[in-house]
């Protein structure tokens, strides 16, 4: 063994697909979850049931007021990074300087913050081991050192990932011109596949005002994603996981993804058939705030703002009233038919022994 990999060894640094793909990815979907999305589903909820304390801003920063919602959706690049910290044993004086490390990557990501999140972080936090405990003055050392890198990193790589994210906002734009029926299979799954990547499905909506028919769409393909997960990996993962999934996020299996790719079939695949119902048979459109296209069944509120939009319409007098058809659609695209079609799928890709027992839990 080299002195250098002796270092390594030393400090826990672990090269390795599970540490990273797996160990860091699957804590980062925890941060994302316990920031963003929470912030998200508290103010969703302050509105729709006209909570004042949620509804009211409790903090004026730089200018800026933040309802409870919104400082825990302020938050989301710093809890990514430190759950990303937690994920690969950074020493307390690294995990903690993480915090501005994640809100500066996040910041200047854009719609691919998550992403930048990610990867600056990793290399931060290792760099961060690396020194930790070197020197006799560890308490400056350390925080500086890891801030100054992860800073240096989120200036330098964190702009280029947020474009790269926009560009496939792009491609969805583009496929809101051509026919619903192509567009509702394209703008389903690239906004499906984005909800579970570790980029956000929502930011990227909401840059785009993501609304309308193709709104609609993202919604369905978010909403097999979660359901889908939920329900085909209901045997190993439970209750637990089918509250976790359904109601907060798919991408908790990014690490089982990367394990395995093919239990990504069935979600996909759902995505692009209930795509295409949601804009050429249901026209189930997306009127609410943009953010919401990209949120699926996480705490309801992609449902809850195809509702908003519902009622905004009656008031303004472009639609006639909400139908029952309307319920049947909204329940059919983002319940019935993912929790149906992709365990049926799923179940197909078992026989072909593409997916087996375990490949869906969560750690």
């Amino acid at each position: 063994m080299t002195a250098f990999q002796s270092f390594l060894k030393k400090k826990n640094i672990e090269i390795s697909l599970k540490r990273y793909g797996i160990d860091a990815l699957g804590a980062m979907a925890q941060g994302l979850f316990c920031s963003l999305l929470i912030g998200t589903i508290i103010n969703t909820l302050g509105t729709l049931l006209h909570l004042g304390f949620l509804q009211n801003p409790v903090a004026t920063i730089a200018g800026a007021e933040y309802t409870v919602g919104g400082l825990a959706m302020a938050m989301s690049g710093p809890a990514m990074a430190v759950a990303i910290g937690r994920a690969l044993q950074s020493p307390p004086l690294v995990l903690f300087s993480l915090v501005s490390v994640g809100f500066a990557s996040n910041a200047l990501g854009g719609a691919g913050g998550p992403l930048a999140v990610l990867f600056v972080a990793i290399i931060t936090a290792e760099v961060g081991k690396m020194v930790a405990g070197e020197t006799k003055v560890d308490i400056l050392v350390t925080p500086l050192v890891t801030i100054a890198i992860g800073v240096g990193l989120s200036a330098l790589i964190a702009p280029p990932l947020g474009a790269l994210a926009m560009k496939l906002g792009s491609l969805i734009m583009w496929a809101t011109n051509l026919q619903p029926f192509l567009m509702g299979i394209l703008v389903s799954v690239i906004v499906g596949i984005a909800l579970t990547l570790p980029i956000s499905s929502a930011a990227i909506c909401a840059a785009l005002g993501l609304v309308g028919l193709a709104g609609g769409a993202a919604v369905a393909g978010c909403c097999a994603q979660m359901v889908g997960f939920a329900v085909m990996s209901f045997p190993e993962n439970r209750w637990g996981g089918l509250v976790s999934q359904g109601l907060g996020t798919s991408m908790l299996q990014m690490p089982n993804i990367v394990k395995n790719p093919r239990v990504w079939i069935a979600p996909t695949l759902t995505s692009a058939i209930t795509g295409p119902l949601a804009t050429c048979l249901f026209h189930l459109e997306m009127n609410g705030p943009a953010i919401d296209s990209g949120m699926g069944t996480c705490g309801l509120v992609g449902q809850i703002g195809v509702f908003q939009g519902w009622l905004e319409a009656v008031e303004k007098g472009t639609k006639a009233s909400i139908t029952a058809f309307d319920w049947t659609g909204l329940i059919l695209i983002c319940f019935v038919l993912p929790a149906v079609l992709c365990p049926l799928i799923n179940m197909a890709c078992r026989k072909m022994g593409w997916v087996k027992d375990g490949d869906l839990t969560l750690e």
